[in-house]
């Protein structure tokens, strides 16, 4: 048999985890490694939190699942958090980010829906923009190498340039019903949008009664400084979706929406059956234990300074390579002059884990609760392996 058990759509590479603790992964081999990946912003805690694990462990005891088909004091606690936390006044739970996206769609289309306006189903999304693997989140994206193979693609989404406010007013039409956009590209390369689109998008979405989505699933749950990326632009979305950090490892995603927002899903438009089991909202309320206080918010920022610092100090050491440093809080990316993916590779023989993503950058995404001492040894490692992926690539 050629094809090997797991689907080959990945292109795994020779690191195989088998344990971790903290900002740390070990191999099967007993290989040890910086994760600067955070499992792409998921392990928002690192690996093993004690109180991450402790409330998994013991809501495994008790209850894992059940069904949707009954009350759910776990989801409605969780929710309830959510609620108080946020812009929204109702949640869905996903096991997801790509589900939440896919809520998040639903959601706006159905609004429209139910005032009358059937016509309004189209969104306008962005370039370079990463929403998901389903039919629907890659569809509304242009990056032709999630697309290839899998058209015809789903109808209703006009893609134009990111971070380019006139665009997006310009391709306002009779079908549009919102605008979805992540407020710091991750997979396109660590790309902050500007204070004026946001707020020029919030403005638009206002005067043209469009839906405003956002898309918080890599740079939502304080890894950027703030609970969520947008409280930095000073708007609030009508619809957000978050994933990726909110369970701390443990799969779990969220549609978040206002009243008005969500004023098409009612009984029996939408559902999941894992979404929002007990187990994932343990995990959730464990999480937001820890990062949703305004000291820990501001130990992310304070911490991403110091790392964004040091990796500026490291780039003219290394000004054949490194370009500059950009992002928010502790989600940062490493433009390079080179292939940012090979260079991830090499990193890696060095034992030092970080994410490859769009515009040939390195993404540096740690666990948000990092200390100094992680933060010398990775940029240490850093320049250490770029001094002799110099010496290598030269000769």
């Amino acid at each position: 048999m050629a094809i090997t058990p797991l689907m080959p759509v990945y292109p795994r590479s020779p690191v195989r985890p088998v344990r971790g603790e903290g900002p740390y992964l070990w191999g099967e081999g007993g290989e040890k490694y910086l994760d600067f990946a955070s499992g792409i912003a998921v392990n928002l805690l690192g690996h093993g939190h004690p109180h991450v694990t402790k409330a998994v462990q013991e809501q495994a005891a008790k209850l894992v699942h059940v069904s949707n088909l009954y009350g759910s004091p776990q989801g409605e606690a969780f929710a309830q958090r959510l609620v108080d936390l946020t812009f929204a006044d109702t949640v869905f739970f996903t096991n997801s980010g790509a589900e939440a996206v896919e809520c998040a769609i639903k959601t706006a289309r159905r609004y429209h829906h139910v005032h009358g306006n059937k016509h309004k189903f189209e969104l306008i999304s962005f370039s370079n923009a990463f929403h998901g693997r389903t039919l629907g989140t890659i569809s509304a994206t242009n990056q032709e190498k999630m697309r290839d193979g899998f058209e015809p693609l789903l109808p209703g989404f006009t893609v134009v340039e990111f971070d380019n406010l006139e665009a997006a007013k310009a391709a306002i039409g009779e079908h549009t019903a919102g605008f979805l956009v992540e407020p710091v590209q991750g997979e396109g390369g660590i790309r902050p949008a500007s204070m004026e689109f946001m707020k020029g998008l919030r403005a638009l979405a206002d005067e043209h009664d469009l839906m405003l989505l956002l898309d918080e699933v890599q740079c939502g749950v304080a890894r950027t400084g703030t609970l969520y990326a947008h409280e930095q632009y000073g708007i609030t979305p009508d619809i957000m979706a978050t994933a990726k950090g909110i369970g701390g490892g443990f799969p779990l995603g969220a549609c978040l929406a206002t009243e008005k927002a969500a004023a098409g899903m009612v009984v029996g438009t939408h559902g999941s059956t894992y979404g929002g089991n007990p187990l994932a909202m343990a995990a959730g309320q464990a999480v937001f234990d820890v990062v949703a206080n305004d000291e820990f918010l501001a130990q992310v920022k304070a911490t991403g300074e110091r790392l964004r610092s040091a990796l500026e100090q490291m780039i003219p050491n290394h000004d054949a390579i490194f370009e500059g440093v950009r992002g928010m809080g502790l989600m940062l990316g490493l433009k390079m002059k080179t292939d940012s993916r090979d260079f991830v590779l090499y990193l890696r023989t060095r034992g030092i884990l970080t994410v490859a993503a769009g515009d040939n950058v390195i993404r540096v995404l740690p666990p948000l609760n990092i200390e100094e001492a992680h933060i010398r040894e990775f940029v240490d490692g850093l320049s250490a392996a770029a001094s002799e992926y110099k010496v290598s690539a030269a000769a």
